[in-house]
């Protein structure tokens, strides 16, 4: 196997996306484990994320083989970190260090010592919203790495900034990050 890619989904639309994503980076030989959470499973399922990355699905810091997940994950197993599609509540919460959940956790358990690279995805006055805008101004300031947002239709049936970067684009952002390119 190759490099090692641990994933977040969170509850967007573009979820989907993250299927795609997967998909794309196992077939570059990349072992993939995902993190999702309560809410990005509403729009895709268990089965999907463990079919795709032949790995099992991680929800929570409790009722794991692992009784300390967040260190393993961030420590030990993960070459790389990112969170795609990265939600308003999940950026915001990262940037104020909450880590009540386990990609939080994992978060602060890494500390910026892998890459860290954030995928936003929501609707235009979500993204340019100044708690979001000041959280990801934080959060790359503390050494994570934000992905451009597309400009176009979005879910929501409004046009604007805030659609999420497509998978094969995201692909690229992990390789540069891994072999220590500036994204």
């Amino acid at each position: 196997m190759g490099k090692k890619i641990l994933l977040n989904v969170t509850g967007s639309i573009s979820c989907y996306k993250a299927c795609a994503l997967i998909s794309l980076l196992t077939k570059k030989d990349y072992e993939v484990r995902v993190i999702a959470t309560e809410d990005a499973l509403k729009f895709v399922g268990e089965a999907s994320f463990e079919g795709l990355s032949h790995n099992k699905l991680e929800t929570s810091m409790f009722g794991n083989d692992d009784p300390i997940p967040h260190i393993h994950l961030a420590q030990n197993w993960a070459d790389l970190i990112i969170s795609y599609p990265a939600s308003a509540n999940t950026i915001n919460r990262l940037a104020c260090g909450l880590a009540d959940d386990l990609f939080g956790a994992v978060c602060l358990a890494n500390n910026f010592e892998k890459p860290l690279l954030i995928a936003p995805a929501m609707n235009t006055n979500m993204f340019q919203h100044p708690a979001v805008q000041e959280s990801l101004e934080k959060l790359k300031k503390w050494g994570a790495t934000i992905l451009p947002c597309g400009d176009g239709n979005l879910a929501c049936g409004t046009k604007g900034i805030g659609r999420l970067l497509e998978p094969a684009e995201a692909v690229e952002f992990i390789e540069k990050a891994l072999t220590g390119e500036n994204a």
